[in-house]
């Protein structure tokens, strides 16, 4: 139990700090003034200041906050911060880069995260080892056998179960020939794989060309340098932002349902669950966790840090800020919008959790 309190703690609280210290080390570097940097909301718990900021631990662990100076067109400027530091002042590049810094911050810290787990423990593939042959598949009436590993479809080596089932899967359902082995020997299978209804991620179904066999679940991990493995974060990170965006379109389109939504006592569950599986899959999962807080940071919803994007872009091309009257109007919506949202993932995270009571 402690283990996945501290774990849990970890996670979140480094998650959020890691974001909150993109806006605070971009808003340094263009010399503007910090009031403020809080982890959490609220009341303070404990805190420090140093020079003319104030660094603070706040009582409610679901985000935290950079306090510029003059960060509002309202905000009265504080004692001691020069005219020049004002938030407020700035062209509106320069506060686009200071709010977008949190959410490219997520992006970093996950591709800091997968490049740390590669360059430890390698990356994990599952090897082209057959597990089981479908009935009356393509498979079985050729031949293959549950044991056989797949080396080459119609002479193209395979290096692990993805590459493979890309491979049959890449031809339309033209024929194909499977060289295995078995045992030590080397056989040839030439099938034609059948169309089938499968689902996808999201649960969509959708036809493709399928031979009719099952991965045994055997992996291996493959060894990487510093480098490889720089590489190989960056196409893991990209990857896991291609599936948010697109998950986020099926929700929108209704593809994903809406009790699907989670909360933080999911992402809790998920982080002490992970905890006890051991530290790497506490480190994958918080890179995951990541790139979802940087992604939904960037939603064009007023509030969030893509809203206040959407505010800047427009006044660069309007050649003049947005209203007063309209921000206030759009912040409210979007605040309303996000309180239903987190009310909405709150109670689906209870509904399961009374389901698995039941069960």
């Amino acid at each position: 139990m402690i283990v996945s309190i501290l774990a849990v703690a970890l996670v979140l609280g480094g998650l959020i700090f890691f974001h909150e210290l993109g806006h605070f080390l971009a808003a340094r570097a263009f010399g503007m003034g910090v009031v403020t940097f809080s982890l959490g909301f609220g009341p303070k718990l404990l805190g420090f200041r140093r020079g003319m900021t104030s660094y603070v631990l706040s009582a409610i662990p679901l985000g935290g906050y950079v306090q510029l100076v003059a960060q509002d067109p309202d905000d009265p400027v504080p004692d001691g911060f020069p005219p020049e530091t004002q938030f407020r002042l700035r062209p509106a590049w320069q506060r686009m880069i200071v709010v977008g810094a949190g959410p490219v911050f997520n992006f970093v810290l996950a591709w800091l995260l997968f490049w740390g787990l590669l360059v430890a423990e390698g990356r994990f593939e599952m090897l082209p080892v057959v597990g089981q042959v479908q009935k009356d598949s393509p498979a079985e009436t050729a031949g293959v056998r549950p044991g056989d590993t797949v080396l080459t479809v119609s002479g193209a080596p395979v290096a692990n179960w993805e590459s493979m089932a890309q491979a049959i899967r890449g031809g339309g359902g033209k024929p194909v020939t499977l060289t295995v082995d078995r045992e030590g020997k080397t056989l040839t299978f030439s099938l034609t794989p059948a169309m089938r209804t499968v689902k996808n991620l999201f649960g969509e179904e959708e036809s493709a060309p399928l031979v009719g066999i099952v991965a045994s679940g055997k992996t291996r991990s493959v060894p990487l340098g510093p480098g490889s493995a720089a590489g190989e974060a960056v196409r893991q990170t990209w990857n896991v932002v291609v599936v948010t965006y697109t998950g986020l379109l099926k929700l929108i389109e209704r593809v994903v349902p809406l009790d699907s939504l989670g909360g933080p006592i999911m992402i809790a569950q998920m982080v002490s669950k992970q905890a006890s599986e051991g530290l790497g899959n506490v480190v994958a999962l918080a890179a995951l966790i990541s790139v979802n807080l940087g992604v939904l940071n960037l939603l064009p919803i007023p509030v969030l840090d893509g809203g206040h994007l959407l505010f800047y872009a427009i006044e660069i091309v309007m050649r003049r800020p947005v209203s007063p009257r309209m921000r206030a109007l759009t912040t409210k919506i979007g605040l309303a919008f996000l309180i239903g949202l987190m009310i909405l993932a709150t109670v689906n995270d209870i509904r399961r959790q009374l389901s698995v009571l039941d069960g």
